[in-house]
């Protein structure tokens, strides 16, 4: 039996996806979590042979708990399925050590092979994922660029990320300008949108 760790932040997905999987003959679901810290303890405890992650829950993402996992539950792989099929974050999950990345759109027997795939050591991309991240090129912007746009995303002022950030002012509008250069946008909250858009974020 494929033992299974299942985390996804919407409840009623993550029932009907425990339900779906658990039908298979091969697999077995030990645990469902909602958050990407639940999902690094509940991993510990449970020691699964795949971990299904979406990206976007709170308390760290499946990006998050996919680097936390490679770490410490390393015999443990990693697919992500997400309704987000940004670029960017394919590029983040494979630095992340995970071994699929498919989007929610497809069929569950489709998921079911992929869970196999990986288990058996393949990489399972979205080929139309893998596509558009191959024409879309790396992702430009520093570690420190990212964590300025992203607190600049809700309209935070200069002086306020520089607190956030215990940088200087002149230092946040540095890397503000570079990003917004990078990103090939007008001002801070659209070069936030874009880097968002693209899964850099």
């Amino acid at each position: 039996m494929i033992r299974l760790l299942l985390a996804e932040d919407q409840g009623m997905m993550r029932g009907a996806l425990a339900l779906l999987l658990n039908l298979e003959p091969d697999v077995e679901v030990v645990a469902e979590v909602g958050t990407g810290a639940d999902a690094v303890e509940a991993a510990r405890h449970t020691r699964p042979d795949v971990a299904l992650l979406d990206i976007e829950m709170p308390d760290g993402t499946g990006l998050d708990a996919a680097a936390a996992l490679r770490t410490e539950v390393p015999a443990c792989r990693v697919l992500i399925l997400t309704t987000f099929g940004r670029p960017g974050y394919l590029r983040r999950a494979m630095e992340a050590g995970a071994r699929g990345f498919l989007v929610k759109d497809g069929p569950v027997a489709e998921l079911a092979v992929a869970v196999r795939r990986v288990l058996a050591g393949e990489r399972v991309i979205d080929p139309a994922l893998a596509a558009a991240a191959l024409s879309a090129g790396p992702d430009p912007l520093t570690d420190r660029e990212r964590a300025v746009l992203a607190t600049a995303e809700d309209g935070a002022t200069v002086a306020d990320i520089a607190a956030e950030l215990h940088l200087s002012e002149s230092t946040v509008r540095n890397y503000l300008s570079a990003a917004i250069g990078k990103t090939g946008t007008r001002n801070r909250i659209e070069a936030a949108r874009a880097a968002r858009a693209n899964g850099w974020l």
